[in-house]
């Protein structure tokens, strides 16, 4: 967030799904400065997720973690209503 000149307290991430990738769906991530009708609400850590409604019945039970690290840097989904996903993780269908 700070890399993109947000802060924490003003703005959020936003989580859904859309049509496309190789299996189907894929996983969409922004950062927002405002909640749209029907965002469910989220925290952690002191961040703050929205997630689109229509979105949320395809990322229920879904953890969204964050790495650092040599091996890969960046955000992974683990969706266990994922019956198939692709080999770079971003793409999925149930």
């Amino acid at each position: 967030m700070q890399e993109d000149g947000k802060s924490a307290d003003t703005s959020y991430i936003r989580v859904g799904v859309k049509s496309g990738g190789c299996s189907g769906l894929s996983y969409d991530m922004d950062f927002v400065e405002k909640a749209e009708d029907g965002d469910q609400l989220f925290q952690e850590n002191g961040i703050k997720i929205l997630v689109e409604k229509k979105s949320l019945l395809y990322l229920i039970g879904t953890t969204l973690e964050y790495s650092g690290g040599l091996n890969g840097k960046g955000f992974s989904f683990n969706n266990p209503n994922a019956s198939k996903t692709c080999g770079c993780g971003e793409s999925f269908s149930l």
